[in-house]
């Protein structure tokens, strides 16, 4: 019976600076290795799946986060490939010059050290956590949920398994308990953990971030907005709404919030309701536009000032009807997580306006929302997806798990008065 994770976060503490000092060369073959066992032992991730997936109701949308099948396995693998095959993100020289001294001065990227995750139902951020310590020369602390426990537990015994091959500290990853009584630990164990990147829900990442005295990256929750101006190209527009709503309901990256502009309201909001009712999508509308849904949907119920405030992950959507693109602005300023904002319009002007002053990670212009994925912008694959404004924001890589570092080399020089 474990009492305290501090022993285990001790010894990943003392890994870092063996998988620090791998080459380049040496984290990539780590990486790659890692990527062909997931592939071979695919069977001991699906049967440690299956039993995590049976203690969820099919009803809940947040299961299709948490199944794993031999083609997501694929991608996982693929992923890390393609994260092996990244540039080495550290001892990058960002500044090299010679002081009056003589002093040679240098600026360096280097890895932070430990890398803590904590996270909710999702075994793919299991196995690109390790990939991208991995790879950027970190070693990394998991801490997933109860609802993925057993597949974690299958993927973090694949990384022991690679690690002992290769004559490692199998600490170079440690998987922590999910009891709940060892949250509040490792929140304030700042002696061991460089940063703190938990990834899931609002609550979550509120939590974390309010009770941690770790750095914390904030990522993953989104109140995700899709502006259709009075320009919009219908056809195209609805394709882009669909797939933003309905590709995968259950991610950070799907449509929460539609701001429909009044000149094309009524043109446009039944052939929205049609494409919803053909998911079962459940419309939450504000007054003006319930009374033009209402009509047609199958789901349809008026929305309370709060609705517009809800990460949905769910067939569920907020609608509302806005005079002008000043106006939608101010709704998304209001209510949005700065996580991903959208707007479709064939006004460049307008376009151009909404990208510069929307106040997000990631803004779009006649695009999905989906779009918005570490590996579909070349990162390989993500760490999460930043809201905030300092060190990361948007998905981010191997790029931002370093921090900087200065070196000066002397021939004894001393400061003068």
């Amino acid at each position: 019976m474990v009492d305290s994770i501090i022993p285990a976060l001790k010894k990943s503490r003392s890994t870092t600076v063996q998988i620090a000092n791998l080459p380049d060369s040496g984290r990539s073959a780590l990486v790659k290795k890692f990527a062909d066992a997931l592939e071979r032992n695919f069977k001991k991730i699906l049967d440690a799946n299956r039993i995590d997936a049976e203690k969820m109701l099919d009803s809940d949308p947040k299961k299709d986060r948490l199944l794993l099948d031999r083609e997501r396995i694929r991608a996982i693998a693929s992923d890390a490939r393609n994260i092996a095959k990244l540039d080495d993100p550290t001892g990058k020289i960002l500044t090299k010059k010679t002081l009056a001294s003589g002093v040679e001065l240098q600026k360096i990227t280097t890895p932070l050290g430990v890398v803590g995750m904590i996270y909710e139902s999702r075994p793919n951020v299991t196995a690109d956590a390790i990939s991208l310590a991995w790879k950027s020369g970190n070693a990394v602390v998991l801490r997933g949920g109860s609802d993925a426990e057993n597949s974690n537990r299958a993927i973090i015994e694949i990384a022991h398994e690679i690690l002992r091959e290769s004559h490692l500290d199998t600490n170079i990853v440690v998987g922590l308990p999910t009891d709940r009584k060892f949250v509040a630990e490792l929140l304030s164990a700042d002696k061991f953990i460089d940063i703190l990147i938990p990834r899931g829900s609002k609550n979550l990442i509120d939590f974390v971030r309010k009770n941690s005295t770790i750095p914390t990256i904030e990522t993953g929750a989104s109140v995700i907005h899709i502006f259709v101006d009075e320009t919009a190209d219908f056809k195209k527009t609805l394709k882009i709404i669909e797939n933003s709503k309905c590709r995968r309901v259950s991610v950070c990256l799907a449509l929460d919030t539609l701001l429909v502009h009044e000149r094309i309201a009524d043109d446009f909001l039944p052939i929205f309701v049609e494409k919803m009712n053909e998911h079962g999508v459940e419309i939450f509308a504000d007054e003006k536009s319930f009374e033009i849904c209402k009509k047609t949907a199958k789901k349809c119920s008026l929305a309370e000032p709060e609705t517009f405030f809800r990460e949905w992950l769910d067939w569920k959507i907020s609608v509302k009807i806005v005079p002008d693109l000043d106006t939608a602005l101010d709704h998304i300023r209001t209510h949005s997580l700065r996580h991903s904002e959208c707007i479709c319009t064939e006004n460049l002007d307008h376009a151009e306006r909404f990208l510069r002053e929307v106040d997000t990670a990631i803004a779009y212009h006649n695009a999905s929302t989906q779009f918005g994925d570490g590996a579909i912008f070349g990162l390989g694959a993500e760490i999460g997806i930043s809201t905030q404004k300092l060190h990361a924001r948007g998905p981010f890589s191997v790029e931002k798990l370093v921090c900087e570092k200065w070196i000066l080399r002397g021939n004894g020089q001393i400061r003068e008065p």
